[in-house]
């Protein structure tokens, strides 16, 4: 089963207030006088899709026009896994209802099964849904690009066509890289040597965090040495070195003490308290010795600092404003310079790479090709017979291929749809013939030899039967007629002969009452049906009827 419109809903579109509509499958036929409003129709459906809004659209006197779609979706589609990827809720009983609401202010929301979802969505689920071609769209057949889609939706190559396109994105890439590195080959000689150097320079330094610091207090200290030593003798010969020092007096004190404490045991406290402070002076004569003793006041010591923190400061000046800083430029720089040298070392193998990636994309392209010239001269018998069916009796059609020196996005060949409408005459490229309505006929023809492989269950044709004759329209009609047994197809169409083929016909009409205008949809059944047909026919009212009945009877 294939995904169809189950519903139409249209609030303030236009000319159309409200409107209601449950399409049936099959063909299709969607008539009425001009003017009457049957492009609203299809820009309803544009709408669902993604199609771009502007206020314009709104119906005169309403702040917002809705346009609401049902769709029968098969548990086999695509269609759920964009839906899942985009966020939007599943389908519920395979419907998918898809609402789009454009206001006078300019905004617009747009919702699938309820959810909130950007246009982008509502594209991808169009491009997979519905197939839209209006008055003009048959000149995309003059596009080679566009043929060799056709040729490749047939040919159920479009997997192999994308395969190609990634190896040729490869080796352009490869290509690209090669390019930059042989560009670049001078100035990134000039980087090695500029980050090799600098990267020596600071490694070489054996920064350490807190040096700086360090070698600060060590100056200063190291300036002072000779002060410092007179002022630790001064300190020690008070302490304990002289006859009258500190210790020597603090001896008699002890001494005494200790009588004291032989005399009256209660002052204990006092003598302890005597004891520890003469300990106390001895420890402290010993820390000023050792400080003294530690002092290097070698003019060579103080000279050695100087220079370090002189290196130290060049480099500040250099690579930053501190030593963790400089620690920081010196990481960033050896890490740059190995990726560097990577990028050296990888130019050199580049060419190996390159050649196993054109090898490749070659045998792609060279299955992508063999593939469609092998599928090439079934479409052209296809296409033929359709055509046959639509008038063309002894027309020609072939596809041409030419050989592209360069990979192109789409393969190394190009192809061209040839065209001769009558026998005798040179089949010429279809874009250089003039007739509008030869070009529709070719490209409703090769629609149905691709209506197996493809895989858009709705197709919508806007007025592409217009140049066309009534006997020709018959055969129009009866082509979509038989596109309308694998899809659901809508035509909008003034030929009577196609709307005579269709399966189901709807008339759109519009009715004033006071100052307004409303359209409206109805299905022709009967007696209606044969009544629009002859109004389409147009000439006397009784031999119009009479031709429209034979016209039905007919289909």
């Amino acid at each position: 089963m294939s995904a169809t419109l189950t519903s139409l809903r249209i609030r303030n579109l236009a000319l159309v207030e409200e409107l209601s509509w449950d399409p049936p499958g099959g063909f299709v036929a969607i008539t009425g006088e001009t003017g009457a409003g049957k492009s609203v129709i299809l820009g309803a459906i544009k709408l669902l899709l993604g199609e771009r809004a502007d206020k314009s659209l709104i119906r005169s006197g309403a702040d917002a026009c809705t346009v609401e779609g049902v769709f029968t979706i098969p548990s086999a589609s695509p269609l759920h896994e964009i839906l899942s990827d985009g966020g939007a809720d599943p389908c519920e009983e395979g419907q998918l209802i898809i609402k789009r609401t454009v206001s006078t202010a300019g905004t617009g929301r747009q919702f699938v099964n309820a959810s909130a979802c950007p246009l982008s969505l509502l594209k991808q689920i169009g491009d997979l849904l519905v197939d839209l071609h209006g008055p003009h769209d048959h000149q995309s057949l003059f596009s080679r690009d566009q043929q060799l889609l056709v040729l490749d939706a047939f040919a159920g190559a479009s997997e192999h066509r994308k395969s190609y396109a990634v190896k040729r994105k490869t080796w352009l890439h490869l290509m690209a890289e090669k390019k930059r590195l042989t560009e670049d080959s001078e100035s990134l000689a000039r980087e090695l040597d500029l980050l090799s150097h600098q990267v020596t320079e600071i490694e070489s330094a054996g920064l350490q965090l807190g040096e700086e610091a360090q070698l600060l207090a060590k100056q200063r200290t190291a300036a002072n040495a000779q002060r410092l030593c007179v002022i630790c003798a001064e300190m020690s010969a008070h302490l304990i070195s002289s006859d009258e020092s500190i210790t020597s007096r603090w001896t008699d004190v002890s001494r005494l003490a200790k009588e004291l404490l032989r005399l009256d045991p209660s002052t204990e406290k006092i003598s302890t308290t005597i004891s520890g402070i003469f300990e106390a002076l001895q420890d402290l004569s010993r820390d000023v010795d050792r400080y003294a003793a530690g002092m290097d006041d070698d003019p060579q010591s103080l000279t050695a600092i100087d220079d370090r923190l002189d290196a130290i400061q060049s480099l500040k000046r250099k690579y930053g404003s501190t030593v963790e800083a400089v620690i920081a430029f010196g990481t960033a720089a050896s890490d740059k310079l190995a990726d560097l040298r990577q990028r050296e070392e990888r130019g050199a193998g580049l060419d190996e790479e390159i050649a196993r990636a054109k090898l490749d994309l070659d045998n792609d392209s060279k299955a992508l090709t063999k593939i469609r010239r092998q599928a090439a001269p079934k479409l052209e018998n296809l296409v033929k017979h359709h055509l046959k069916d639509l008038g063309f009796a002894r027309a020609g059609f072939s596809i041409s291929f030419e050989a592209l020196p360069d990979p192109s996005p789409m393969g190394c060949e190009q192809i061209d749809f040839l065209f001769a409408p009558n026998p005798g005459e040179p089949e010429r490229a279809l874009r250089m013939i003039a007739s509008s309505g030869e070009i529709s006929r070719v490209m409703l023809a090769l629609k149905t030899s691709l209506a197996a492989q493809d895989s858009v269950p709705i197709l919508v044709f806007d007025e592409i039967d217009a140049n066309v004759g009534g006997e020709i329209g018959a055969m129009v009609g009866a082509k979509m007629k038989e596109l309308g047994s694998s899809h659901q197809v809508f035509c909008i169409t003034h030929l009577p002969q196609v709307a005579a083929g269709a399966s189901s016909q709807f008339v759109v009409s519009k009715e004033t009452s006071g100052d307004r205008t409303r359209t409206h949809l109805a299905e022709t059944l009967a007696e209606s049906r044969i009544t629009e047909i002859a109004r389409m026919l147009g000439g006397k009212l009784a031999s119009a009827r009479s031709h429209a009945e034979a016209l039905l009877s007919a289909k």
